[in-house]
């Protein structure tokens, strides 16, 4: 797949990913089912739901270390930054044969375009925080948040 058409299908994505609320409820129930599929599948994450710079769950499993809060810190940064995944930013410099610090000025030590980063999206008011986990690739991070906010909303129709 081009790096065009992967910027299209993270770009579409979010289209679909939109809450119409997000409580500290929400959060303890998305954090739970990522913290379910990783137990499920013997993953060793941690993970960070956000709102407006208030943390409303996180979770490190046994086996990391501190150095997955720092990642953490690095995406959610990108994600409230530019109100996109983290792994949207990551293609679209690499579309654009730049770097954040290049091209935004922002600096390596507080901002990581790598994927594990997603807005929370609430209808009508926008990007109000992130949900960030980091332990996998970069692709199995974003898509285990993804799946988990799909499952969510799914479970609300």
């Amino acid at each position: 797949m081009t790096v065009d058409k992967i910027l299209k299908k993270y770009s579409d994505e979010l289209e679909t990913l939109v809450f119409d609320h997000f409580t500290s409820e929400t959060a303890l129930a998305i954090g739970q089912s990522i913290i379910d599929t990783a137990r499920n599948n013997k993953y060793k994450i941690a993970v960070d739901i956000s709102r407006f710079n208030h943390q409303l769950f996180h979770y490190s499993f046994d086996g990391t270390t501190p150095d997955k809060d720092l990642w953490i810190y690095r995406k959610k940064n990108v994600t409230l930054h530019f109100y996109t995944s983290s792994i949207y930013m990551a293609y679209k410099l690499k579309h654009d044969n730049t770097t954040l610090t290049e091209k935004y000025g922002l600096s390596n030590e507080k901002y990581s375009a790598t994927g594990g980063a997603v807005p929370i999206v609430v209808k009508n008011i926008g990007v109000i925080g992130a949900i960030t986990i980091t332990g996998l690739t970069p692709e199995q991070d974003h898509d285990l948040v993804v799946s988990a906010i799909r499952n969510y909303l799914k479970d609300l129709e």
